[in-house]
């Protein structure tokens, strides 16, 4: 059948499947990722039906899997890099800033990498620091580099392939707490939005919910409770924070008036305060409040018994509305 109901990690899984049937370029390189299938188990099987020189189980050391795929995107191939949790990412964080990132512009052009880097990110696990980090800001504030998330099956399994596509460099962010939520996806038609693009989840009037990654569920869910209090907020799956989808999150905000943006990393430096000035700058006349950031707390990612109470919740955003409809 051409649409299944699927997991996210499942939708994932078969994603990056198609794309290694597609194009024998395409090689997964990281920790666990072959005999285990990752220890989220994306890559669960594809080493058995693809071989190990196309998925490779690599060594403890993410500064030279991420120079070994750097080198492989040079010599034609198109590598797909998983970052086994996110706060692992920082030992490959020269890699990827200094060289992941530069190659493009340094070669006026000449050089393309094509490196997907694979990340899960975001708490709700019950796990400590280095397993529930939200670092988007690091690499959406570094040019040469494209910043997506997927929030759904069937964005996971199309997504992936978009960002395989590429030719630069794409930090993909997955949505870990989710992982096992099911979508029907419809493994045939691609989708009409291509990778970088906005996606209004919800319409509304009232106002306007900017979200991505894990926030996307907790955001639809608070725009229902709203419903039923005779508010209706319009929910925004941003999918790219760089480049940012500004045309579509600013139609929004002028049609409600109206903006809250939820992400769980914390509010200082957060993509929340880029995206509140650029739609403060475009969409001045048309705001009759504040736009009001909902976001994890500025302090280090907590023990994970009090991680509930860091994390932004259905609570925390529909006070959020209240305190941007009350003005």
């Amino acid at each position: 059948m051409a649409t299944q109901k699927m997991t996210i990690a499942k939708a994932l899984n078969a994603g990056l499947r198609a794309a290694m049937e597609k194009d024998p370029k395409v090689v997964l390189t990281g920790e666990d990722i072959g005999k285990l299938g990752g220890v989220f188990r994306i890559t669960e099987h594809l080493q058995k039906d693809f071989g190990e020189d196309r998925v490779i189980d690599a060594p403890l050391a993410e500064s030279g899997i991420m120079g070994t795929a750097i080198g492989m995107a040079l010599r034609g191939y198109r590598p797909v890099v998983e970052i086994q949790f996110d706060g692992f990412v920082y030992p490959a964080f020269d890699q990827i800033v200094s060289q992941l990132a530069k190659l493009h512009s340094r070669s006026n052009g000449q050089i393309k990498v094509p490196v997907v880097v694979r990340i899960p990110m975001g708490g709700g696990i019950g796990a400590v620091e280095h397993h529930s980090e939200s670092n988007e800001a690091y690499f959406a504030h570094t040019l040469g580099l494209k910043v997506v998330f997927c929030s759904n099956p069937t964005d996971a399994y199309w997504m992936i392939q978009q960002a395989i596509e590429t030719d630069d460099p794409v930090i993909f962010y997955e949505p870990k707490r989710r992982y096992h939520e099911k979508g029907e996806v419809d493994l045939e038609v691609p989708p009409a939005l291509d990778l970088f693009s906005a996606r209004t989840m919800r319409e509304g009037s009232d106002l306007t919910l900017a979200c991505y990654g894990p926030m996307v569920k907790t955001c639809l869910d608070a725009a229902a409770v709203a419903a039923d209090e005779g508010r209706s907020l319009e929910v925004i799956d941003l999918r790219s924070v760089s480049p940012l989808d500004i045309d579509a999150l600013t139609a929004s905000v002028n049609k409600t008036g109206r903006l809250v943006v939820v992400h769980e990393a914390q509010s200082f430096v957060g993509l929340g305060a880029e995206i509140s000035a650029q739609v403060t700058e475009r969409c001045f006349y048309s705001l009759e409040a504040p736009v009001l950031r909902v976001t994890g707390w500025n302090a280090p990612y907590p023990p994970s018994k009090v991680e509930e109470h860091f994390l932004p919740d259905l609570d925390r955003i529909l006070d959020g509305v209240d305190r941007a409809l009350a003005h």
